[in-house]
């Protein structure tokens, strides 16, 4: 397999000629170029949103004045810069920042992920670690995403750090996706166990990131604007790269430099509403009692400067861009795909029905039974940006292949007990969706990938799957619904063709949730 990937490799430069596509070995070079040319894109996806160039944009020094520019704000350096951060991309963001501020850094305190900087020294990645006699202290925590032991001790070192600044200070904050799991500090007599229990639960039976961190914020000494609290009367400049559906910097990393604006009341709507109220430690309703009697209400963060500086959005539009260069029609679909895994794979196994019929019979047409049924689809995913209607537009008239991307961040409601993250997930269940249908004379491909090149806990970013993965994988023996009835999504692909259709990146030192991508190349 191997030395056919090699000698078919430069098929991957450009779409593939119809007049390749004729017997069983063309269709094997079609499938092999076709991945070849998916991983290449998802790669320039993650490539648009790296930490080094991303700060760069976003910092700029006047080494002679001292002035720091942020934006349109500028800020006095003199001994008094000092740096905190916490998120999976924040140590090649901590690199670079270091570098470009060089001594006006008086201390920093950065919590990533465990195992990070010997993945990144492991691969060869220079940039993004910070030099021997660096002063950013780093701590490494969250092993698998989840808060542990670590991270609380990295938190409370940042903590610690804030509320020892003065009015004459600069805190510089960088936050990226993950930042939430690597600062935990919960409100005694919560415990981070009790906390972290409570989260599980909550993901578990299906809750938004949105509401996951409505409760975190409620629990947590940091969250919610609690950093930015401990660091007043000192200026705050937060430098974010978004992780989260529209980039609402409340809900990133949970919003530690961002003043809460839920109450008490909307903790307990959901608690309610995935029927833990009842379960609730004792702790938990302490704190929660005590916040709702708090006499000087939320806290205001008027010295918090906040800016995106990295988003899904922008990574999209470079695969867009890059998917043009090779020759394809590329339409960027929606930079919020959220709701239930299933119903994700259902748009995207119908949407490749409904535009491949589109792109290779333009003058049949879909059926108005799937036209409906495709938009009644996209109405219940709820995606405020969907541009469905633009994309099966640019599939008449187009003759070549087409592209169409997608990024967010669906949610997975666990019922079994098996090894997956949301990418594999989401990839078996279009497999086994584009396998229901005929899809007409044209080759489909999709591609669902986490842009911190860790889907859930395993060491794969996500996976690629063709419409004749079901086939396939019951000549091998392999039950796809079974292994779907566990959430065993990763078992499944290490099995199937050997783990060819696995995604592996290793740590990106980025995170801007998840890209898909869907091909569409007529035969």
């Amino acid at each position: 397999m191997a030395a056919a990937l090699q000698v078919l490799r430069h098929l991957a430069r450009a779409p593939l000629s119809p007049l390749l596509l004729g017997g069983p070995l063309a269709r094997l070079a079609s499938s092999m170029a076709l991945a070849e040319q998916a991983q290449q894109l998802f790669e320039s996806t993650v490539g648009a949103v790296l930490p080094g160039p991303m700060l760069q944009r976003a910092l700029s020094l006047d080494p002679d004045s001292g002035q720091l520019k942020v934006r349109d704000r500028s800020f006095q350096l003199q001994q008094n810069l000092y740096l905190v951060g916490f998120g999976k991309a924040v140590l090649g963001m901590a690199t670079a920042a270091e570098e470009l501020l060089g001594q006006h850094l008086v201390q920093g305190v950065i919590s990533v992920p465990k195992g990070i900087r010997a993945a990144m020294e492991s691969a060869g990645k220079q940039e993004m670690l910070l030099k021997p006699h660096s002063r950013v202290q780093v701590f490494e925590g969250a092993e698998n995403n989840l808060p542990d032991r670590d991270a609380l001790r990295a938190a409370l070192a940042i903590r610690q750090l804030a509320e020892g600044l003065t009015a004459d200070d600069l805190l510089l904050v960088l936050i990226s996706g993950g930042g939430s799991a690597l600062l935990p500090a919960p409100i005694p007599p919560v415990t981070l166990e009790e906390k972290q229990t409570l989260t599980k639960l909550l993901a578990a039976r299906g809750a938004t990131i949105q509401e996951l961190n409505t409760i975190r914020k409620a629990l947590s000494q940091l969250k919610g604007g609690g950093l930015a609290q401990a660091a007043y009367p000192a200026q705050v400049v937060s430098l974010i790269l978004s992780d989260v559906v529209g980039d609402p910097v409340e809900v990133i990393a949970s919003g530690p430099t961002v003043a809460s604006i839920h109450s008490v009341q909307d903790c307990l709507h959901i608690l309610n509403r995935y029927g833990l109220r009842a379960a609730l430690p004792r702790s938990v309703k302490t704190v929660l009692a005590r916040a709702d009697s708090d006499p000087h209400g939320p806290h205001t963060c008027g010295h918090v400067l906040n800016v995106i500086i990295g988003s899904n959005a922008l990574a999209l539009a470079e695969a867009q861009k890059q998917a043009e260069a090779l020759g394809y029609r590329a339409v960027v679909l929606s930079t919020a795909m959220q709701g239930d895994v299933k119903s994700v794979a259902q748009f995207y196994a119908l949407l490749a029905r409904v535009a491949g019929t589109r792109l290779t019979m333009p003058g049949a047409g879909a059926s108005v039974e799937e036209d409906e049924q495709l938009y009644e689809l996209a109405a219940e995913l709820q995606l405020p940006d969907l541009q469905l209607k633009e994309a099966l537009e640019a599939m008449v008239g187009t003759r070549g292949p087409v592209c169409l991307l997608a990024g967010g961040e669906p949610t997975v409601q666990l019922q079994g007990s098996g090894k997956g993250g949301r990418n594999q997930e989401l990839a078996l269940r279009v497999g086994a969706e584009l396998g229901r249908w005929p899809l007409g004379p044209a080759d489909v491909l999709f591609l669902s990938g986490g842009t911190d090149g860790q889907d859930g806990p395993t060491e794969a970013a996500g996976a690629w799957v063709r419409p004749e993965l079901t086939s396939q994988a019951a000549a091998q023996g392999l039950d796809v619904a079974a292994f779907l009835a566990h959430n065993d999504s990763h078992t499944f692909f290490c099995r199937f063709q050997g783990g060819a259709h696995l995604l592996h990146t290793g740590l990106t030192g980025t995170n801007v949730m998840d890209a898909h991508l869907l091909f569409l190349q007529p035969r």
